[in-house]
C-alpha cells in the first residue's frame, strides 16, 4: 500500500470525519487497497471549504477520477464486446459514466452519509444531490489511483459500474433477451415471462440469482452483478432453449 500523506496535492485532509464511517465507507466499497483514513480527501466538498479556510476540496480527484472511470470502462467495453459498433461503444460508456448512472452507484454506496459539506448546502439536500454524489465518487476513484495505482483503481471501477456495463451493453439495440423472450413467449405460449429473483452476499458483493417461468415452468436460469442483469441471463437461457425447440419442429 502506498500512503498518500506525502503528495502535496492531498495535504491538509480534513481530520473531522469519524473513523469509524470512513471504514464502513471503505467496507461498502469492498475494501480498496488503501486506508480508509485516506478515502477523506475525496469527500471534501467546496462548500466545506468556503467555510473552512485553508482546506482542499476533492475537485482535483475528481478530476482525476473522472479519467480513471472513462479509460477503465473505455477499455473493458473494447475488450469485452468486439462485435459492437464504435457508436454503439460511445452510447454505452456515455450511459455509464454520465453524472445519474454515478449518483445511483453513490447512493446505494450510501456516499452522501461521509460527505463533508458546508452549512448551507447540507441543509439544502446536499448529501442527495446527484452531481455531489457523481463528483464525490469519482474523487475516490482519483485517491484511490493515488494511494494504490492503476490496477486497484481498475478494479473498483469495475466493482461498482460492470453490471450497469453489461446491462447497457445488452439491453436496446444490443443483446435484449428479456424483448426476444417476450416475442417468442407471446407467439408459442400467448403469455408473459415472469420473472423470479433471489440474491446473496454483502452489499459490496451481492450476487442475484434469476428463473424465468412460463405456463408455470422454470424455463430459464442466470446470475448476475444486478437484478436486471440475472434476468437477462435467465432470459437468454430461455429463449435459446426455446427457439432451438421453435426452430426442431418448423
Amino acid at each position: 500500500m502506498r500512503s498518500t500523506t506525502s503528495s502535496p496535492s492531498l495535504a491538509r485532509a480534513p481530520e473531522l470525519l469519524p473513523a469509524h464511517k470512513l471504514a464502513e465507507l471503505n467496507e461498502r466499497l469492498g475494501r480498496p487497497v488503501i486506508d480508509p483514513q485516506d478515502l477523506a480527501p475525496a469527500l471534501v466538498h467546496r462548500s466545506w471549504c468556503a467555510e473552512h479556510a485553508g482546506s482542499l476540496s476533492n475537485e482535483r480527484l475528481e478530476f482525476l477520477g473522472d479519467a480513471v472511470l472513462g479509460i477503465v470502462v473505455t477499455d473493458h467495453l473494447f475488450r469485452t464486446y468486439p462485435d459492437l459498433p464504435e457508436g454503439e461503444l460511445a452510447k454505452v460508456r456515455a450511459s455509464v459514466v454520465s453524472a445519474a448512472a454515478l449518483s445511483e452507484v453513490a447512493m446505494e454506496l450510501r456516499l452522501g452519509e461521509a460527505l463533508l459539506l458546508g452549512k448551507g448546502e447540507d441543509g439544502s439536500g446536499g448529501r442527495e444531490k446527484p452531481s455531489i454524489l457523481a463528483d464525490a465518487l469519482e474523487a475516490i476513484l482519483g485517491i484511490v489511483y493515488i494511494a494504490a495505482g492503476p490496477r486497484a483503481a481498475s478494479a473498483l471501477v469495475m466493482r461498482l459500474v460492470e453490471a450497469r456495463v453489461t446491462e447497457a451493453a445488452t439491453g436496446p439495440g444490443g443483446q435484449d433477451y428479456k424483448t426476444r423472450l417476450q416475442e417468442l413467449a407471446a407467439r408459442v405460449f400467448e403469455e408473459q415471462p415472469r420473472y423470479e429473483v433471489d440474491e446473496d452476499g454483502p452489499d459490496h458483493a451481492k450476487r442475484f440469482f434469476a428463473r424465468v417461468r412460463l405456463s408455470g415452468a422454470v424455463k430459464g436460469e442466470g446470475q448476475g452483478r444486478s437484478k436486471k442483469q440475472a434476468e437477462q441471463s435467465a432470459a437468454r437461457d430461455a429463449w435459446e432453449q426455446l427457439r432451438d425447440k421453435e426452430v426442431a419442429s418448423a
